[in-house]
């Protein structure tokens, strides 16, 4: 229905720009006339002339304010997602036991409701790949909520995973595993900084098995990897320790500064990013301990020692 629906409308649209070459302008005769983006009105490009408008208008006939009007009134569904394993078209029966006036059921009606609900939750996986789904994109979903991913690379690391279960690269390899590869593939995919640590805190398995799922996941499906840029993770390091946008400015000058004379070439963007906002914050005297920002960027202090003295080495700073 939604798709004659928006057939219609862009033949509708299709009919209106054919018309709008056949006609000109009554103030200026061009005939360069386009329709705005409502679709109401005839314009000329020329001298703004409004030549026709049309009042039918093919938005709802209700009016919401903001965005919780605008779900109630609403008389579709939600959208389907990635992110179920049915994608979100199934069922769903609500637990409230009221009716649609808001009225309490009876105890028959009640009863009947229970069983429905414990039906309808086995029916909804049908066999055993559609349980592994299930539980593997709940844990994408959990993983996600805990790194603070936004919505779309949760979309994303579904279809990644989605990918892998169609081309048969699970076989032999743990669900949790191949879930988590997944997210970590979509973080670098959609350019959100969460490192390798970061990702296998929340995991429920270990960094070393990440790694080599997410680099056989990553060459099987071709998937196209930037190296990270260490700046991204300047705002959130920076964020977390309490620095100032000074700092900030100043630790992206110094990787670009030694990234220029090849020192990223082989370093861990963490580290290095970390080692760049430990010389900024002495330059800028905001002075950090090395521990508090290794503690942040979950590195060594170690790291933090080696990455800052190249650093200030090769911008020639004392």
């Amino acid at each position: 229905m939604e798709r004659a629906t928006r057939q219609r409308e862009s033949r509708s649209v299709e009919k209106d720009r054919e018309s709008a070459n056949e006609q000109t302008c009554d103030e200026c005769g061009s005939s360069a006339l386009t329709t705005s983006d409502d679709q109401i009105e005839l314009v000329c490009e020329n001298c703004g002339l409004v030549v026709e408008t049309r009042n039918i208008d093919h938005g709802p006939e209700w009016r919401a304010f903001n965005h919780s009007e605008r779900n109630n009134k609403s008389r579709v569904g939600a959208p389907t997602t990635q992110t179920m394993h049915d994608k979100g078209l199934t069922t769903k029966i609500d637990w409230k036991d009221k009716d649609a006036y808001g009225r309490s059921l009876s105890s028959e009606k009640r009863t009947q409701m229970g069983r429905l609900r414990k039906w309808q939750e086995r029916i909804r996986t049908k066999d055993a790949g559609e349980r592994n789904l299930q539980f593997a994109l709940s844990e994408i979903d959990r993983m996600s909520s805990a790194l603070g991913v936004p919505r779309s690379t949760r979309e994303v690391a579904s279809v990644v995973y989605r990918r892998a279960l169609n081309e048969d690269l699970i076989r032999g390899r743990s669900i949790e595993g191949v879930a988590t590869g997944c997210l970590y593939a979509a973080c670098r995919q959609e350019g959100i900084p969460r490192s390798l640590e970061e990702v296998a805190d929340v995991s429920r398995v270990g960094k070393k098995e990440i790694g080599r799922t997410y680099r056989y996941i990553a060459q099987e499906l071709s998937l196209e990897m930037q190296p990270v840029d260490p700046k991204e993770y300047i705002p959130r390091f920076c964020s977390q320790i309490g620095s100032g946008e000074e700092v900030q400015s100043k630790a992206r000058e110094i990787i670009d500064t030694t990234a220029e004379q090849g020192l990223l070439s082989g370093k861990s963007p963490p580290g290095y990013a970390a080692a760049a906002i430990y010389a900024a914050s002495l330059l800028c005297n905001e002075k950090k301990t090395q521990r508090e920002i290794a503690e942040v960027a979950q590195v060594t202090e170690v790291t933090i020692r080696n990455r800052y003295q190249e650093q200030i080495e090769a911008m020639e700073l004392h």
